[in-house]
């Protein structure tokens, strides 16, 4: 599983009951900040003052990943109501009463991780959590709660409603899931409420047929048309190994990735890094390439380039000028730790790029571009 990122949470409160509640709880929560009313504000030093809730609660609503509103749940839903976009993307919001007795996940349960915040509230302060969203309820697990676990990016959040329902209704969505990333986050009771199949069943060569649309989830890195009801997993499971010449300019690099992605029917947002060699570690392009698309970059030595064997595209100038027979092909390989070329080196007159894919997660390679071999040990 991927790392999880540190989680800041927003702490509001308006009486002054809640302001002591709402200290107590920055006390004991990490990375979390109080926001009481200017009139109590003397009394709490590390708070921030608000003299306007409905505008500070605007201009602080996408900055923390949570936010727990110690006053009554019909005022958090008006202030709230024109700031919302979408449960995938808005942040968890928990309802407390003054006196802490009840801490009701409101929004974004499940991604945002409401519930989660509730039940956390409910631990540091006694209160009693209020979840009321089905699948908790059904005591059914929740697909979109573990792809969050499994660190996996949902592509189309639309199909999240029909895999749910048919887990509360329950019946067994079909799963496809190559890497079995989402089966590692799994207890046994979840795992058992899903159809896993070993083959895909909306494989072009025999589609599955049924009398009904059926729901199912698909996680994989390639692009597919796939049934409204399939939700499409993403893995961080590609590398993009580069190479380039000097002060190459960023649109030559991102055009030379994003169509070698795009003609090889791999998602873009299963990139998990770049890479290339350290002799490109000052190098503009490179740079602003990776912050531009939120990765890191690993730069391999010579060394390190040079172990990398049965390089699919070696090349004699690359040898004379770099020291290496391979840039882009190895140096994807050598970040990708136990996987595999699913792309070899494609190229313009200053650009190189080939895709690995990480770990060996799958066996499957890109459409019409068979494995080349396993890498050595490691990771990215």
């Amino acid at each position: 599983m991927w790392p999880q990122p540190i989680q800041k949470h927003a702490i509001w409160a308006l009486t002054p009951k809640g302001a002591a509640l709402g200290e107590m709880i920055r006390k004991r929560l990490p990375y979390a900040r109080l926001f009481v009313s200017a009139a109590l504000a003397a009394d709490y030093p590390r708070a921030r003052p608000v003299e306007r809730l409905k505008t500070a609660l605007a201009a602080q609503f996408r900055e923390f990943d949570g936010h727990i509103c110690i006053m009554a749940a019909g005022i958090v839903v008006r202030l709230l109501a024109p700031l919302l976009v979408h449960k995938t993307e808005d942040p968890a919001v928990v309802v407390m009463d003054e006196q802490g007795a009840f801490a009701v996940s409101l929004l974004s349960g499940h991604i945002g991780g409401a519930n989660d915040l509730a039940l956390e509230m409910a631990r540091l302060t006694g209160a009693r959590p209020v979840i009321t969203t089905a699948t908790d309820v059904g005591g059914k697990p929740a697909v979109d709660i573990l792809a969050k676990r499994a660190s996996l990016g949902i592509a189309n959040p639309r199909a999240i409603k029909a895999v749910n329902m048919a887990l509360v209704a329950g019946k067994k969505p079909l799963l496809y899931d190559p890497g079995n990333t989402l089966g590692r986050v799994m207890a046994p009771g979840e795992a058992d409420c899903f159809e896993s199949k070993s083959r895909d069943p909306w494989r072009l060569d025999g589609p599955v047929t049924q009398a009904e649309p059926r729901s199912g989830v698909w996680v994989h890195d390639r692009v597919r048309d796939l049934p409204d009801e399939v939700l499409v997993l993403r893995p961080l499971s590609l590398i993009a190994g580069m190479g380039c010449n000097r002060n190459t300019p960023l649109d030559e690099l991102r055009d030379l990735l994003f169509s070698t992605l795009d003609k090889a029917g791999l998602a873009r947002e299963c990139l998990a890094g770049l890479a290339s060699i350290d002799a490109k570690l000052d190098e503009p392009g490179l740079l602003e390439l990776a912050a531009e698309l939120g990765l890191g970059i690993r730069f391999c030595s010579r060394e390190e380039l040079n172990d990398i064997k049965g390089i699919k595209s070696p090349s004699a100038v690359v040898a004379k000028h770099m020291g290496v027979s391979s840039v882009c092909e190895a140096a994807a390989l050598a970040a990708a730790g136990k996987g595999r070329l699913i792309v070899p080196k494609k190229k313009t007159p200053n650009v190189t790029v080939a895709i690995a894919r990480i770990g060996s997660m799958w066996s499957a390679s890109a459409p019409g571009i068979p494995p080349i071999f396993p890498g050595a040990p490691g990771g990215f």
